[in-house]
Formats: structure tokens, sequence, C-alpha cells
């Protein structure tokens, strides 16, 4: 019960902090749903996974899901892939330099990259990658914001 009530009485903070949120995305997301359909869901188009075992998590991901993951694509910085619901991909793949950490980084879909990164600019966020194109597969962006990569694709 105790929990609770400590749940209850810090409602007021927990709302302020969502609202916070969301005003400060408020930008990012009009440039991100410049479809007409105002609810349409947010889309993870690229899920990128930089591990130094790549074919263990491959494998566990295999046996937990059942996907079936590609041979090495160079486009992709080497990453082996596998199909994601909705057309996405999921990539695993080593550092490319020995600076680079483990990280999950996704990468949202959107109609118009360089509004999109201007947005999340304007909302505080830190270009780190501006958009660059991938032969083959579209363009994409990396910006960081609250201590988290953030990727950003276009078709």
């Amino acid at each position: 019960m105790g929990a609770y009530v400590e749940a209850i009485r810090r409602l007021p903070v927990l709302t302020a902090m969502v609202l916070a949120c969301a005003v400060s995305i408020a930008p990012w997301a009009l440039a991100g749903s410049q479809d007409k359909k105002k609810d349409e869901a947010m889309q993870v188009y690229y899920l990128e996974i930089v591990t130094k075992d790549v074919e263990q998590v491959c494998a566990s991901y295999s046996a937990a899901g059942g996907v079936m993951f590609g041979k090495p694509d160079a486009g992709l910085g080497g990453a082996r892939t596998a199909p994601m619901p909705g057309g996405g991909l999921i990539g695993v793949r080593a550092p490319l330099r020995e600076t680079e950490a483990p990280i999950v980084r996704p990468y949202w879909l959107v109609k118009d990259i360089k509004a999109a990164v201007a947005a999340a600019q304007k909302a505080g966020g830190q270009v780190a990658i501006g958009p660059l194109e991938i032969p083959g597969h579209g363009k994409f962006a990396i910006y960081v914001q609250g201590g988290v990569d953030h990727g950003l694709w276009e078709k």
C-alpha cells in the first residue's frame, strides 16, 4: 500500500515530466509526421546493434525469434541483417573503430530527413552525422540528445 500511496503522491511530478518531454519533441514530431495521418505511429526502420560478439548475438536472436541473419552487408558497416515486421531491418555489426562502444541505436523512419534533422536540432539534439546516403538503402543521420544516440532513416 505504501508504494501505491508514494506513486500517487508523485503523480503531479510525473505528469510535469511527461509534458516537458512532449514539448521538447514537438518540433521533431511535426517534421517526422509529414503524412496526412496524424495518428500514425513512429516506426523503427533500422535497429542497429554494435557488439564485439556478432555471431553470438545473431545466434541468440535466431534461437529466440526464429529469424535468419544474412551475410555481412558492406553498405551497413558489415552488419548481418534480418527483417523486422513492417519492412525494417535489424543489423548486428562489430565496432568500426577501436573506440566505438557497444550500442543499440534505433533509426526512426522519416519522410524528409533534412527536415527531421533540423527539427531534432531545434529541440536540442546535437548532430553527430548529418544526412548521408547509403546506396541501395536510403539516407541516414545520427544525433545525440539526453546522452542517447538517435538515428533517422529516409527510404
